[in-house]
């Protein structure tokens, strides 16, 4: 069993239960007691659980499932609520007041997510415009999630005719008016944070399928360890898509080159190239060229092609 999808069971039995011990881990994933201990140590470290005395315990940022959640706390109570102080201000509401209230936004919602920006575009932009260059007319590849394969995303509408296999919302988005690509999107369990698809329905949609290329992103790339994300849910996803790849590019900006985070991806040996900028960590970057890996150290362009 890999230890991204090791780790996503354990969460989730955790989360479900509020408390388990070392030995109910055990039992329920089907792994040693010190493995377990290996694992929960790692997870504790990027704040997924809580430790206890004799196990583990749902993180403090975790919501509590709803069935043991306060009423008030509960989405079906907020709705009714919101109905309620809606109704009542209808009854009483000038024409004046009703056209102030309506351009403010409702309770209870928010803003769509989006990928915000981190300042780094300008080297993701770079980036992208190399790696649509490996993209060939009539050729099948994979993408992603994150900010450098979505820009790669928007860089691929001047190749001709392509395949493009994803579990990014918004990559999908961003090609789904263009006719020449041929969209196949890989459904799952949405993860917003990343706004992509993940889970055993993800991983099995991309069994049996074969790409020329597959484009990836990720936190952290180090000749010991390759790609790594901290998001064991994006990790298990990602290696499935890694193994549906010919050919494995890597799209990483200078500040991801000799960081490493919890969960690997494409250890190093199976990366095929990686498509950085200047700034990375030279050492980092010797070390990935010793291990194998095609580095290309792109320069500098504006986000924005005059």
């Amino acid at each position: 069993m890999l230890i991204a999808e090791r780790r996503s069971r354990i969460l989730a039995h955790v989360r479900a239960r509020g408390y388990a011990s070392f030995r109910e881990i055990a039992e329920v994933v089907g792994i040693s007691e010190s493995t377990v201990r290996r694992d929960l140590q790692a997870m504790v470290a990027e704040g997924l659980v809580n430790a206890v005395r004799g196990g583990v315990g749902r993180a403090e940022t975790d919501p509590a499932p709803e069935s043991t959640r306060p009423e008030s706390t509960r989405p079906e109570y907020a709705r009714t609520q919101s109905a309620r102080t809606q109704s009542a201000r209808s009854e009483n509401q000038s024409p004046e007041n009703a056209r102030s209230e309506s351009a403010r936004p409702a309770v209870g919602t928010a803003p769509a997510a989006t990928l915000a920006d981190d300042g780094r575009a300008g080297e993701r932009s770079a980036i992208a415009r190399y790696a649509s260059h490996l993209v060939t007319d009539g050729s099948a590849i994979l993408l992603g999630p994150g900010r450098s394969t979505l820009e790669l995303a928007r860089r691929l509408t001047g190749v001709g005719s392509l395949t493009v296999v994803t579990n990014s919302v918004p990559v999908t988005t961003v090609l789904l008016e263009h006719e020449h690509v041929e969209l196949v999107m890989v459904g799952g369990t949405l993860r917003r944070s990343i706004q992509a698809f993940v889970g055993p329905l993800t991983e099995q949609g991309l069994q049996g399928l074969r790409g020329a290329q597959v484009f990836l992103s990720g936190d952290g790339v180090t000749a010991e360890r390759g790609l790594t994300t901290p998001n064991v849910f994006a990790a298990a996803a990602d290696i499935a898509f890694a193994a549906a790849g010919k050919q494995v590019v890597v799209l990483a900006d200078h500040t991801k080159i000799g960081q490493e985070t919890m969960c690997q991806t494409v250890p190093s040996d199976r990366i095929d190239t990686l498509v950085t900028t200047p700034g990375a960590d030279p050492a980092a970057l010797e070390d990935l060229r010793a291990a194998g890996v095609d580095v290309v150290v792109v320069p500098l362009v504006e986000s924005i092609d005059k």
